[in-house]
């Protein structure tokens, strides 16, 4: 949750800015990621955590009272039922820091937003 103004280098320097409560959390969003896209390429974007496959798949920040998860707007309108405990915009969604985040919906997500990047409909993908 530190703001500050130097440029993370990479996801573990993100991180190790953050609480061990938050802490916890990202890495488990982290591992949840990895697990549904275990090709997927660590990096730094916008300042944040970012994976990539071929292009960028997901992005993630903490903030004072949720962690943002930024899976771009299709898997958000394809999970909009299942994600209507969560406040959510076009392209976000807000994972309180009081509650456990929901790592198969996470899962989920990515494997949908992982089947979108490589070109695969949503009616041939596996969830």
């Amino acid at each position: 949750m530190n703001k500050s103004q130097n440029p993370f280098r990479n996801i573990d320097e993100y991180h190790a800015s953050c609480s061990s409560d938050v802490r916890k959390m990202l890495e488990q969003l982290r591992i949840a990621i990895l697990q549904a896209a275990p090709k997927a390429t660590e990096t730094i974007s916008y300042n944040m955590p970012s994976f990539r496959h071929k292009k960028a798949l997901v992005y993630y920040a903490a903030h004072k009272e949720h962690i943002g998860f930024y899976p771009t707007p299709g898997p958000i309108k394809q999970f909009a039922k299942e994600l209507q405990p969560y406040k959510t915009s076009k392209g976000a969604i807000q994972f309180p820091l009081n509650k456990a985040l929901p790592l198969g919906l996470i899962k989920k997500i990515v494997r949908f937003r992982l089947a979108e990047v490589n070109g695969v409909s949503p009616s041939q993908k596996k969830t």
